[in-house]
């Protein structure tokens, strides 16, 4: 994992729609990057939308929330219209941002060995450099633990 105080990797992205989308444009705030390993089951749709419930308070707090998977654009965009969700989830079909991330790798799923994406997530801070790390995070409680995180971040 990467730790706090890290410089967080740049990166450019294709979002849902298809979009070019990059860390290096929100330099100036605060901005969660979260890694989930499959869009539409069940673990990360609880996440996905634990961040969609809490999205009001996201943009109150002027942050950006990005869902980063090894999925392809298509499946992600399927994903955000099924759940009506506000925030980009971001294609890393080769899965480099997530391996730069330490987010990315050979793991178990129901007795055998994949190699895919896991569930971590980064606040990178608005110097760019990481200002919280969440390694195997509860995608039920996460949200709420970041919205206070980021309270005692940006006080």
């Amino acid at each position: 994992m990467l730790e706090p105080g890290d410089d967080a990797p740049d990166f450019e992205l294709p979002n849902q729609n298809g979009e070019p989308v990059s860390l290096s444009a929100h330099d100036d705030q605060y901005v969660v990057v979260y890694f989930y390993p499959r869009a539409d089951t069940p673990g990360c749709t609880t996440e996905a939308c634990s961040f969609r419930d809490s999205w009001d308070e996201f943009a109150d707090r002027d942050v950006p929330v990005f869902g980063v998977s090894d999925d392809p654009v298509d499946d992600l965009a399927d994903f955000a219209e099924k759940y009506d969700l506000p925030f980009d989830l971001l294609s890393d079909e080769d899965g480099s941002v997530s391996a730069a991330y330490d987010s990315y790798g050979e793991k178990n799923v129901f007795g055998n060995e994949v190699t895919g994406v896991f569930r971590n997530t980064y606040v990178v801070a608005p110097d760019g450099t990481i200002a919280k790390a969440y390694e195997g995070v509860d995608p039920e409680e996460h949200a709420d633990q970041i919205l206070a995180d980021l309270d005692d971040l940006q006080a």
